[in-house]
């Protein structure tokens, strides 16, 4: 038999984090998703040590100022994405005014560091949102569509297209495809 789930994966990260971070018996806050405070001071020993720990389950604690609001950028996409409300503006308004910098600085410093650009990011996102919907929650392409603010469902399947190199009525088939063997299987 198969399940298939649906992941919230801020609230698995938290929780992770909690996990993990009480085990080392340090005080902290988490400020925001990939974001935390220590308490108390840590000594430097400890502190490679929780950074090694995080490190196995791929968690990597970030230093370089640049890189830590690139993370941010991505931490906000990925909210603004996968949150069940999208925002009523746009990505540029969002991100400056989340992180409190202008759009041309965001967009010129995840460009530098990443090699691809806010659009560019924001898509794949988006997409690989419409794939878990098509799976998990079986929503017509026009919900999809209109979920993740596209203007059409041409706009999406072209994007769905560029991405994948299938559309996303192919990729429907191929998920049911897959169910209908899965169930002959069982």
């Amino acid at each position: 038999m198969k399940a298939y789930l649906k992941f919230d994966f801020t609230k698995l990260a938290n929780s992770f984090l909690e996990e993990k971070l009480s085990d080392f018996g340090y005080k902290y806050k988490i400020l925001s998703f990939g974001e935390i405070e220590f308490l108390d001071p840590i000594p430097e020993d400890k502190l490679n040590e929780i950074t090694q720990s995080l490190n196995s389950y791929g968690i990597e604690v970030i230093e370089n100022q640049k890189s830590v609001l690139v993370q941010k950028i991505k931490d906000a996409i990925h909210e603004m994405i996968f949150s069940d409300e999208a925002p009523s503006v746009k990505a540029s308004v969002y991100l400056s005014e989340k992180l409190n910098h202008s759009y041309g600085y965001l967009s010129n410093l995840f460009s530098d560091v990443t090699y691809t650009s806010i659009e560019n990011f924001i898509i794949m996102q988006k997409i690989e949102l419409a794939k878990q919907l098509i799976v998990n929650d079986k929503l017509s392409l026009t919900e999809i569509a209109f979920r993740l603010n596209y203007s059409s469902v041409a706009h999406l399947s072209a994007q769905f297209k560029n991405t994948t190199g299938i559309t996303p009525s192919a990729f429907q088939r191929i998920i049911a495809k897959r169910r209908e063997i899965s169930i002959k299987n069982t």
